[in-house]
């Protein structure tokens, strides 16, 4: 036996173990995040200067905003696992013919990306970005998916969560969030940077109509989920 196949079984075991240990260590803050509330994520860690972040647990967050959330960002967010293929399909199709690119990110993805990944796009955020929606599915509930997403999610400049908006634009708290406020809370969620609830655009008072809209619509169709249930 040539003495190079040793060495080479010996690599591709150590390989083998190093794409392993990558694979499963994700999964080990995201299952502990199945109970205990993130300190900070990575978004938070790359905002230039301060950071205004209040979790609060689900029951605490008005479900008008869980409405809104839904009906603006992902309409089918209880009937995927994570990501849906229909969107992604057509901003391909809209990509090709010329269009640009479009957003297609679920909010499981965009939690994904919240929590550990970075802003810009590219392959290896997008496959990362993969991996981990495919992981959170798997370890958590949808519920848990939306209180995250709800507490991290950024609605202006360097505030994030539904308690810092609902204290930096209306004064008051997510738990009182009316279903308007909680629709133009909403309409920022695509740039909160470039857009500001404190002082909306016509755009942004569009597209809170626009979702206020959908939210009657969906409530027609019965509650989403069962939101103030402990988990």
């Amino acid at each position: 036996m040539p003495a190079s196949r040793p060495i080479r079984r010996r690599l591709l075991r150590l390989l083998g173990g190093l794409l392993l240990t990558c694979l499963t260590l994700p999964a080990l803050p995201i299952l502990a995040l199945r109970w205990a509330e993130p300190p900070t994520t990575a978004f938070m860690l790359l905002q230039r200067g301060p950071v205004d972040y209040e979790w609060r647990a689900r029951a605490d967050i008005s479900p008008n905003l869980v409405w809104a959330v839904i009906s603006a960002e992902d309409q089918k967010f209880l009937q995927h696992y994570g990501f849906d293929l229909e969107s992604i399909r057509d901003a391909l199709d809209e990509y090709r013919a010329g269009e640009g690119m479009r957003g297609a990110s679920t909010i499981t993805q965009q939690v994904a990306k919240n929590l550990f990944l970075w802003p810009r796009q590219n392959l290896l955020r997008k496959g990362l970005e993969a991996y981990l929606t495919a992981l959170i599915e798997l370890c958590w509930t949808k519920e848990r998916i939306l209180e995250m997403y709800l507490n991290i999610a950024e609605f202006g400049d360097g505030f994030f969560g539904a308690e810092a908006a609902a204290r930096r634009v209306f004064g008051s708290t997510a738990a009182e969030l009316s279903n308007a406020e909680a629709a133009l809370l909403a309409a920022v969620l695509p740039s909160p940077k470039r857009f500001d609830a404190n002082a909306p655009s016509p755009y942004v008072r569009d597209r809170q109509a626009w979702i206020l809209a959908q939210m009657a619509r969906a409530r027609t169709r019965g509650a989403p989920l069962d939101w103030s249930r402990a988990q």
